[in-house]
């Protein structure tokens, strides 16, 4: 049927616009969603696999390597790094040893101590209030410290060494800028009573001198480094450090001084040095049976708590480091060999016209007077240099001479003290060739020792002839007084016989009761004793015009002599400046302190004559 022309122009208009759109959707359908053609695949899933598992076995490989080069070849190196990190060396603080006297009383010890450094920066209130505040800690004025304050922003050292109250009094401030700092510190309750004897130590905790410097070794405990193990975050572990590394014995150095004993001497020597404007003073007391020392003092000396303000020169202990002759006081050795060797009896006499003529030389007795007819206490009693002479005289010179080295003469005390002098004798050529040599030494001169050397060698007339070692130490001791180690000394020697020796004594007694030695004499107790009054040697030579050392030995008691006490003061002034005016005070002073210490009791034979004698005038030295 044929169409209508409106029908026929509806298809006209509708299949061109339906076309239109279409080709619209497609052009922008390529335009922006553009779909990429799929290639052909032309590898296989087989290729695929053996690709992954080549990566796989080549990075195994490469893990293998590194590993062996880790565990193998680096091991060791990494293993020590590693323990390196984990562990950390440390070698604990431990105290020194105290050092007790023979009644425990302290006499060094550590403490804590603190130094304290002020950071004026971060103050938070004026210079002027803090001082204030502080000055008083401190022993400064607030002026001083405001000057300190001005000087520096920060790090400012205020105290060195401040003890732990203080320390503590500082903090109860609250005050900002101040930093305090802990430490130890040797420190020394008995002050200077006890430095030229214990000595100190240095800022590295090493001793200098005295007992502190030749104890070394023992004083200072031996702690080894330890390795402890360290957590993640620096904290040590203590379940890992070793057994007991910690643990400090209660060990301490006791000495054979008694500071009772040590002050008494002390007073009576510095009371002496004052009245006769002394040089320098020194007093020795010793226990003859064991040669335990039980005071030893010198003046002057120093603080060791203040070692830094001192005089380098007072650290050396001078009665064991310095050497002197020792004058009249060696008298009682020179009888006692000529008595040993029988060239004398004890009633022998001798004439003393005043002076005696030896070669070219002329000696004379020190009052330029003669004695006359006198026996051979009386020639003590007297001091006489004309008798000593005379004695000596009839020993051979080389047997004397081998007596003066078998006393110890030219050769150092053995001593637990540092620093000692070697004495000094002539060689025995020379000494034998000039008949002045012996003549001066049969009365202390031409020679010279230590003044502790001279106590040594009085302790064999006062112990029945046995020559001891001086000694300050006795050993290490616990809390509980057991001893653990005890210095090895050499054994006793025996010098002279028992009888000469008590013979010898018994003269000495005569200087104290009749002779120049009467200020040392107490009643009640039977003391022997010998004054000295030497030229003082030259070190250039010769002697020094004027100046002389004064001396005495004591002996207590005479009928069972036991200990033996030296004052020595050299260069006194004034014109009765002697061995009996200026140094038997101090013995006498020592002995009455010494008697209730050691509880001796009073002699049972007491010269009644003592007291009536006391009275006439004693001969010069």
């Amino acid at each position: 049927m044929p169409k209508s022309p409106s029908q026929l122009k509806f298809r006209k208009l509708r299949q061109p616009a339906e076309f239109t759109g279409r080709q619209r959707v497609n052009r922008e359908r390529n335009r922006n969603n553009t779909v990429p053609s799929i290639p052909e695949q032309t590898s296989n899933p087989k290729s695929r696999l053996l690709t992954v598992w080549g990566i796989l076995m080549a990075c195994g490989l490469g893990l293998a390597i590194n590993l062996y080069n880790l565990q193998i070849i680096q091991g060791n190196k990494l293993t020590q790094r590693a323990r390196n990190q984990q562990m950390v060396n440390l070698r604990p603080y431990m105290p020194r040893r105290l050092i007790v006297d023979r009644n425990d009383n302290v006499l060094a010890v550590d403490r804590p101590v603190y130094t304290l450094y002020a950071h004026p920066k971060l103050f938070d209130k004026s210079q002027e209030a803090i001082a204030e505040k502080l000055a008083p800690l401190l022993d400064k004025t607030p002026a001083d410290l405001v000057k300190i304050f001005q000087s520096r922003k920060t790090g400012i050292t205020l105290s060195s060494s401040l003890p732990e109250t203080t320390a503590d009094q500082v903090t109860a401030l609250r005050l900002n800028g101040f930093e305090l700092i802990p430490k130890y510190s040797r420190y020394y309750p008995q002050g200077d009573l006890l430095a030229d004897i214990v000595g100190y130590v240095n800022v590295d905790r090493l001793g200098q001198a005295g007992v502190e410097l030749s104890q070394q070794q023992w004083l200072e405990r031996s702690v080894k480094t330890v390795r402890l193990s360290r957590a993640g975050n620096g904290a040590l572990m203590p379940d890992y450090a070793p057994e007991g590394f910690l643990n400090a014995d209660d060990l301490r150095m006791k000495l054979t001084i008694d500071s009772r004993l040590q002050r008494a001497a002390r007073t009576a020597l510095k009371d002496q040095l004052e009245k006769f404007q002394g040089k320098r003073g020194a007093v020795i007391v010793m226990d003859a049976f064991d040669g335990s020392i039980l005071a030893l003092v010198s003046q002057p000396t120093y603080n060791p708590n203040d070692y830094s303000k001192a005089d380098i020169s007072l650290f050396k202990n001078w009665t064991v480091s310095d050497l002197y002759e020792p004058g009249s006081t060696f008298k009682p050795l020179n009888v006692a060999i000529a008595l040993e060797n029988g060239v004398i009896k004890a009633d022998d006499t001798f004439n003393d016209p005043g002076a005696i003529q030896v070669g070219k030389y002329t000696i004379r007795n020190a009052g330029l007077n003669g004695y006359g007819r006198i026996n051979i206490a009386q020639i003590l009693q007297n001091s006489s240099n004309i008798g000593m002479v005379q004695i000596i005289q009839r020993l051979k010179p080389s047997v004397y001479y081998n007596w003066l080295e078998r006393l110890g003469l030219g050769q150092a005390v053995d001593t637990d003290l540092p620093s000692v002098a070697t004495s000094k004798l002539k060689n025995q050529e020379t000494f034998i060739r000039s008949p002045i040599e012996y003549a001066t030494a049969s009365f202390g001169q031409g020679f010279s020792l230590t003044p502790l050397q001279l106590v040594q060698m009085q302790g064999a007339l006062a112990n029945g002839g046995k020559l001891v070692t001086p000694h300050i130490v006795q050993g290490l001791v616990d809390s509980k007084g057991q001893v653990h180690y005890t210095p090895n000394r050499p054994a006793p020697r025996q010098i002279f016989s028992a009888s000469t020796a008590q013979k010898v004594v018994e003269m000495m007694e005569t200087v104290v009761t009749e002779g120049t030695g009467k200020a040392a004499q107490i009643p009640g107790y039977r003391i022997g004793g010998k004054t000295g009054t030497a030229q003082k040697a030259s070190p250039n030579g010769g002697y020094i015009p004027g100046a002389r050392i004064t001396s005495f030995i004591g002996i207590l008691p005479v009928n069972s002599p036991r200990y033996v006490v030296l004052a020595v003061v050299d260069e006194p002034k004034g014109a009765n400046a002697y061995g009996s005016t200026v140094a038997a005070p101090i013995v006498k002073s020592v002995m009455d302190a010494l008697i209730p210490i050691e509880k001796i009791p009073p002699s049972q034979d007491i010269d009644s004559q003592s007291n009536t004698d006391s009275e006439k005038p004693a001969p010069r030295d």
